[in-house]
């Protein structure tokens, strides 16, 4: 009841705000209203009922108010209601030539259809995104803008005044050394704008000077251990290392355990481990240990260094975090480091993604339940299949729901019914929970269990790859100019903003002052100039 008055006070508050005529424009809002009392309908009934239903709306209309206060994830929403259509006409051309192109060739028609739509929302929506952002820049200097007594007729904005402002505002203190570069004067709207550039950028983080030392033959040493060839030589060495490690495993692999004799292997590591030991060694020698803790590469390689130090005499454990220790490789290989960047850039930028993805999984976890909570019993004993809901043993069949021991997947809960839906989602034989499913319940459950499907593994799966082509095919062709080192600067520039600035068109000035004239809740005073610009769009 407490969250119900919560959006209740929220409703009323963003109604006050833009006003009915607003209001009645925004259907947003008119759907919130009407989550809101359906809510308050159903939660009067419950308390009149003394909460016994199992039946709650108000439940299944819960991951609206997550969807209402996320514009990214109304974006990502409104993406997903563009492709259906799409993914409808190549529905009906998998009946008509199925056996001809099969599976693999309607998925990849679905991918190319889904990215494609995709990508042309996104950059609509990324234009739009733009000149809101542009627009409200613009408003920002008009606001602070004043005249200079040398230059009246050119609109200027003091640098202290915007120093002032940027004091009040809670950012990284990263963005506020980058856009405080000034401390007196006066900019003009090209500065102003190119200061907020600089909050689509993350910060980068530059290594510390290497240590001083007056021994010329330190300093020659210093050069030999800080240069490149020393990660290639680390490399080829823990190349060599996984290879004798993968060698001796193949010639052990068919003798028992009796038999095996690990003397051999933990000699080899041992001798692996000095040499791994003497690298790092070397390296904060040359780097100097700030150095050293500045690349993570070598943060990578020093913590699993340690590791088998400490675990010696565990040859298995030892095996592991040597192999392990392997993936030091994938920043020196160009095309690694561009997947392997491609992938830690999408962890980061999936969050919309990921809230429309819970509340699918929401919504048809509190459909599942409702029809098919205790639909299925376990027999009391799994060596005794005694099932009195079917007409023959389908316990005997291979494949089926009995015979493949699927009795803890079941929608008796909310946990187990989200490990149900993600089963159905990865596991290739999904049908066999619908086909138990329809025989325990009825043929109409099999209709919950293809929706499921199509959203999930059809429409879901193209869409999460729609988004890795998309980054990765940005990525690849910024790449083609950059040299092995520099494919991890990429990741300093993959905002939305960046990925699609070739294709999208900036607004000019004019458009800037005329939609700034026409915006409902903002009245400024605008100079002559203004004035005779706006004038002659019309």
């Amino acid at each position: 009841m407490l969250c119900l008055i919560i959006f209740c006070l929220d409703l009323a508050v963003k109604s006050y705000l833009i006003g009915w005529e607003e209001f009645r424009k925004s259907k947003w809002l008119i759907s919130y209203t009407v989550v809101i009392c359906i809510s308050v309908v159903d939660w009067m009934l419950s308390v009149s009922m003394e909460c016994d239903e199992k039946l709650r709306v108000r439940r299944l209309v819960r991951p609206f108010f997550l969807l209402q206060n996320s514009s990214l994830m109304k974006k990502t929403l409104k993406c997903i209601k563009r492709t259906l259509p799409e993914i409808a006409r190549c529905y009906a051309i998998f009946f008509i030539i199925f056996s001809i192109i099969g599976t693999y060739c309607l998925m990849n028609l679905l991918t190319a259809i889904i990215y494609n739509q995709f990508r042309g929302y996104l950059l609509m929506s990324v234009q739009t995104s733009i000149i809101r952002r542009r627009l409200g820049i613009r408003a920002a200097f008009h606001v602070l803008s004043c005249h200079n007594s040398q230059t009246e007729a050119q609109e200027l904005v003091r640098v202290d005044a915007v120093l002032q402002v940027m004091s009040r505002v809670n950012m990284k203190r990263f963005y506020k050394s980058a856009i405080t570069f000034a401390e007196q004067g006066y900019m003009d709207r090209q500065q102003f704008r190119k200061i907020f550039d600089e909050l689509d950028k993350d910060c980068i983080k530059e290594h510390p000077p290497l240590p001083q030392y007056t021994s010329a033959t330190l300093q020659k040493l210093q050069v030999v251990f800080s240069h490149y060839y020393l990660t290639v030589l680390g490399n080829l060495v823990a190349l060599a290392n996984v290879l004798c490690i993968c060698t001796i495993l193949v010639l052990n692999s068919e003798k028992s355990t009796e038999e095996r004799d690990n003397y051999i292997l933990e000699v080899i590591n041992l001798c692996f481990i000095l040499f791994y030991l003497s690298e790092m060694t070397v390296k904060i020698f040359a780097f100097g240990w700030r150095g050293y803790l500045s690349y993570r590469s070598n943060i990578f390689d020093g913590f699993l260094t340690v590791l088998v130090i400490m675990f010696l005499y565990m040859v298995r454990l030892v095996n592991m975090l040597i192999v392990f220790r392997f993936l030091r490789i994938i920043p020196d290989i160009k095309l690694m480091a561009l997947v392997a960047s491609t992938l830690l850039d999408l962890v980061k930028n999936l969050r919309a993604f990921a809230g429309i993805l819970v509340v699918v999984y929401y919504v048809f976890a509190v459909f599942g339940i409702w029809l098919f909570e205790g639909a299925i019993k376990p027999p009391p004993q799994m060596s005794v299949f005694s099932m009195d809901n079917t007409t023959s043993n389908f316990s005997t069949v291979c494949g089926t729901y009995e015979q493949l021991g699927y009795w803890p997947n079941n929608f008796d809960d909310f946990a187990v019914t989200i490990i149900l839906l993600y089963d159905v989602m990865i596991v290739n034989n999904w049908q066999a929970f619908m086909e138990a499913y329809s025989r325990y319940t009825s043929e109409w459950s099999k209709v919950y269990f293809v929706c499921w499907w199509l959203t999930s593994s059809v429409m879901w799966v193209n869409l999460f790859v729609a988004l890795i082509l998309e980054n990765f095919i940005y990525k690849w062709d910024r790449s083609h100019s950059c040299s092995v080192t520099d494919v991890e600067k990429i990741r300093y520039e993959t905002s939305v903003q960046f990925m699609f600035k070739e294709q999208i068109q900036e607004p000019t000035e004019e458009e800037l002052v005329c939609q700034l004239h026409q915006h409902p809740h903002l009245h400024l005073e605008w100079r002559h100039e203004h004035q005779n610009i706006t004038s002659s769009l019309h």
